[in-house]
């Protein structure tokens, strides 16, 4: 296979350049970690979604200190999915969980579609079939784990790190799967996904997986205070119905919500109390949102909130000295510059106040401050003045007011007073780069597959051989062993896999792992390994799962 590029001698080229613009600017010098032999490892595995080198240069000149991650700048990654050079958060999760590339929208299932150079073709019956991502590798080893997201907790990236789904929208199967894989700190949003309802993400199988939480011996908890008190080493955490505010505007409105240090901190202290070690994912999710939107205040907010979670990991890495920390953009998104037209012919004069001043006028995101907006917008004056946008005309006011687009209309002000600038309202290809630390961690240009099989090389797992553990072909594997199978698809809601033997019957029911085993007439329950997983054509069940009837 023809590769791009010759990785090994980009590492070494890329570190080295690394090392000396960290140098050459006056940045902190790279802390190294000692290696404890003997102890358990930690990963602590961090994504600021659609975050571009743009945006984090913008949040430190706005912070007007380093940020915490530019110490552990170590290198850059490539993004691209297995069809595009331009990822969607989906296979970018799955990549960066699984060491796979993937399809658009596809969450934990090898792709059906490969057509970007470089990346390995999949054999055609292996397409969408579910591949073991870190965390599922670390439970194994007896690790504890955790998951952590300002979104809700079922959307694309954290899906990506503890789910199998044929599209991201799927929050029912990603909801329940994440329920069962038992999963010992889980911290979000996304209530609503839990319990049956109305609302757009309620689940529509009429369980109720609060219960289930409960059954399982988890503290359930809903605001910042319950978090911080509860001293159990199983919390589910649900913040808000679907994701939790800004960081901005949580500090004005939303204090009732942790911030995502908050969480990390208290995560990492309930995890890593296991003698065996943890694995924690984390998940700054709203940059991309404000990227989308092209909201400079947003990005701003969520990237030094995520920066402040960094942080947190880093003290705690620093002083175990067995952990590998690693921080990474999924991709970039909305092209986000300091210089836009405005100073084409001014940039080398033009001062950093220039840029940072406006937005420090701003003490909400654009969605704060909107949702202060009276029906009449006869308020428009002071929530334009939320936004940063001061010293309006009285024309521009009544533009506003009768805007069709006021969200646009508003961002684009506030970015032309600061000289900011946008390419688009969606994702972008280029590299990102890689922030690491501890033993083991990797560094120069690297593939994001590359950074699953970091970690799990750390943690002391092989992926491939745990994607050959949790997921084989139920009906084959089953037929094999004489017996016959069906899918029942009974409650459509919820189908159940199904093998039948003289005397035993074997059901498997979707996003568990549970299985329930007849045999002489008698029925018992019995927990498996991993959850059971259902890509719309073939079930997948572990390799233990076949052994039931024993």
């Amino acid at each position: 296979m023809n590769r791009i590029l010759n990785k090994k001698a980009v590492a070494i080229t890329m570190a080295a350049a690394v090392t000396f613009s960290l140098g050459s600017v006056g940045y902190n010098s790279i802390t190294e970690a000692k290696s404890k032999k003997n102890e358990p490892t930690n990963v602590i595995m961090m994504v600021m979604d659609g975050t571009s080198a743009g945006a984090t240069s913008l949040a430190r000149w706005y912070k007007g200190e380093n940020l915490a991650m530019d110490e552990i700048v170590i290198g850059g990654v490539r993004t691209h999915s297995a069809e595009s050079a331009i990822t969607d958060s989906a296979p970018a999760a799955t990549a960066l969980a699984t060491g796979h590339k993937s399809n658009d929208k596809i969450i934990g299932l090898l792709p059906k579609i490969v057509n970007t150079p470089g990346v390995d073709p999949v054999n055609p019956e292996d397409a969408y079939k579910p591949v073991a991502n870190v965390l599922e590798g670390a439970k194994l080893l007896g690790k504890s784990t955790g998951i952590i997201s300002t979104s809700e907790i079922q959307h694309a990236t954290p899906a990506g790190f503890s789910s199998h789904a044929a599209h991201r929208s799927n929050y029912q199967d990603i909801a329940e799967q994440q329920v069962y894989q038992e999963i010992d700190v889980v911290l979000g949003g996304g209530k609503e996904s839990l319990l049956p309802g109305t609302t757009k993400n309620s689940r529509v199988d009429g369980e109720d997986l609060t219960k289930v939480l409960d059954s399982k011996g988890y503290e359930f908890v809903e605001t910042r205070d319950e978090l911080l008190k509860t001293k159990s080493n199983k919390i589910w955490g649900s913040f808000a119905p679907s994701a939790l505010a800004y960081d901005f505007d949580r500090k004005v409105t939303n204090n009732n919500e942790p911030s995502l240090a908050e969480m990390t901190k208290k995560a990492i202290d309930t995890l890593s109390k296991n003698e065996k070690g943890f694995f924690l994912f984390v998940e700054g999710s709203k940059v991309d949102w404000a990227a989308h939107a092209n909201d400079t205040i947003g990005i701003i907010s969520d990237v030094l909130a995520f920066d402040d979670a960094v942080n947190e990991a880093l003290e705690f890495a620093k002083k175990d000295g067995n952990t590998m920390v690693i921080a990474v953009s999924d991709h970039g998104n909305s092209g986000i510059t300091m210089g836009n037209v405005n100073t084409n012919s001014k940039y080398p004069e033009t001062p950093v106040s220039a840029y940072v001043d406006p937005l420090k006028k701003a003490s909400m995101t654009i969605e704060g401050a909107l949702k202060q907006l009276k029906a009449d917008r006869s308020n428009m004056k002071e929530v334009a003045e939320l936004y940063g946008l001061d010293n309006l005309t009285a024309t521009e006011i009544e533009a506003l007011r009768a805007s069709k687009s006021l969200q646009a209309d508003m961002t684009k002000m506030l970015a032309n007073r600061a000289n900011i600038g946008f390419t688009t309202g969606g994702h972008t290809g280029e590299d990102v780069f890689l922030y690491a630390y501890g033993p083991s961690r990797p560094y120069g240009l690297v593939e994001n597959t590359d950074i699953a099989k970091s970690m799990a090389e750390f943690l002391g797992f092989d992926l491939n051989k745990t994607t050959d553990k949790l997921f084989v072909n139920a009906r084959e594997s089953y037929e094999k062993k004489g017996y016959e199978t069906r899918i029942d698809v009974t409650d459509e809601k919820n189908p159940i896999f199904i093998a039948e033997k003289q005397n035993i019957k074997i059901e498997l029911p979707v996003n568990k792992n549970v299985a329930y085993v007849t045999q002489n007439k008698k029925t018992y329950t019995k927990t498996l390994e991993g959850i059971t997983v259902y890509n719309t054509k073939d079930f997948y069940v572990s390799e233990a799962a076949l052994n039931l009837s024993k």
